[in-house]
């Protein structure tokens, strides 16, 4: 039995014990994993291959209709390359595809419809002209009930103390 706190290291180095594991192990298993991963990647991608010829073989032609329809639809042919707005995709949807088309980019759709939303809440125009009637902005709407207040109504006791007094008046006028 020894009293010592520390007892020294047997094998001579004083850092950490070596016989646990090598660094030659370590590399190892990193090279096989490497190597796994890429062949993981090679299965993976020939297995989707696999999938997607069986897919184009299968796939029924996009409508009776259409006489040149593309191999796949997934992808735009070359000469209809996108642009910011969708335009050419549009086109190319309205070339070789038949009617009714109910939706070719519905986020452009609901940007076009909230655009004009937006146009009719922020700009004058006639509602209806030959009755004069009118939209105004809705900034200046605010403005202008801010200006004038809302419209009130007389209230029915209004109405009577009103009437009354309008009544002594017009007797008073008489006599």
């Amino acid at each position: 039995m020894t009293n010592d706190i520390h007892p020294a290291k047997t094998n001579g180095h004083g850092d950490y014990e070596r016989q646990d594991i090598g660094v030659r192990a370590v590399y190892y298993f990193l090279g096989g994993l490497a190597v796994a991963l890429v062949l993981a990647y090679f299965v993976v991608n020939g297995f989707y291959h696999s999938l997607e010829k069986r897919a184009q073989a299968d796939q029924t032609p996009v409508s009776p209709l259409v006489a040149n329809a593309p191999v796949d639809t997934r992808r735009l042919p070359s000469e209809y390359k996108t642009d910011s707005e969708g335009a050419d995709y549009e086109k190319y949807l309205q070339k070789n595809f038949p009617e009714p088309q109910l939706e070719t980019n519905e986020r452009t759709e609901l940007n076009k419809i909230r655009q004009r939303e937006e146009e009719t809440l922020s700009t004058y125009d006639y509602v209806d002209q030959n009755a004069g009637t009118i939209r105004i902005p809705i900034d200046r709407a605010m403005d202008l009930l801010a200006q004038r207040g809302l419209p009130t109504r007389t209230q029915p006791s209004d109405l009577i103390a009103v009437s009354s007094t309008q009544g002594k008046a017009k007797e008073a006028n008489k006599k």
